[in-house]
């Protein structure tokens, strides 16, 4: 199950694990789980995490070198996922050199748990979501671990964060929340994070206002489009 994606930082999704549970506040209006409501007959309950054996060989057959976002319907350090089937995901990425894997966590306890179990490659970015200020625990573990790449999504931002620490961070993504009732973001608190950035040369990624339509609000931000990414990201660097 890899599949084109419309998220503007990635380009395709492998979902070896599927399923997941709310744990923050930025969980409140999950996407994934009103994906998997469409599909409930064929997919269960968004509620019941599952892992799919035969999606590991999933990058291995794709020859194109291709960024993947690991696990969109899910969260690879769920405490359901098991411990084995984690590093058989990280096995596989290793050997697709070709390919850059981005991973993301709401669960970064576990993460830290079993770092010293990973085999930590260029191509593996892990990533941990930053809704609001209650949320900085999770860098500061992030910060614990071997990851070569570390960044953060700030998705949805629900609040300032003007005080976030970047310390040791390699790329900021920054988003508004979409969907039926997606909870408002003020300009400034972009701008203060774009400060942040620029402060400490991080690369910056703005994805969305979001809103109800958020093709139609775009993503330009003081009248230009975001599209930064780590210099790791070029294919000769990560190979």
């Amino acid at each position: 199950m890899a599949v084109k994606s419309n998220i503007e930082w990635t380009e395709a999704t492998w979902n070896p694990v599927t399923g997941c549970t709310k744990v923050s506040a930025g969980c409140a209006n999950c996407y994934a789980e009103v994906l998997t409501r469409r599909f409930e007959k064929e997919w269960g309950k968004f509620s019941e995490v599952k892992i799919h054996p035969n999606r590991l060989s999933i990058p291995k057959r794709k020859k194109t070198p291709t960024t993947f976002f690991v696990n969109s319907m899910s969260d690879l350090f769920h405490k359901k996922v098991p411990t084995e089937f984690i590093l058989e995901i990280f096995q596989v990425m290793r050997e697709c050199p070709q390919h850059i894997f981005q991973i993301l966590t709401k669960r970064p306890e576990r993460l830290v748990e079993l770092n010293s179990e990973l085999i930590w490659t260029p191509n593996i970015w892990m990533g941990v979501t930053v809704e609001n200020r209650k949320a900085y625990p999770r860098i500061d573990q992030l910060r614990k671990t071997n990851a070569i790449v570390k960044f953060l999504s700030i998705e949805p931002l629900l609040e300032s964060v003007f005080d976030i620490n970047l310390e040791g961070i390699d790329w900021a993504i920054v988003g508004g929340e979409s969907g039926r009732n997606p909870r408002p973001i003020q300009k400034e608190w972009i701008i203060e994070i774009l400060r942040e950035c620029r402060g400490k040369n991080i690369p910056f990624f703005f994805k969305q206002w979001g809103g109800t339509n958020k093709k139609q609000s775009g993503r330009l931000l003081n009248g230009r489009i975001y599209n930064e990414y780590p210099k790791i990201s070029k294919r000769k660097k990560a190979i």
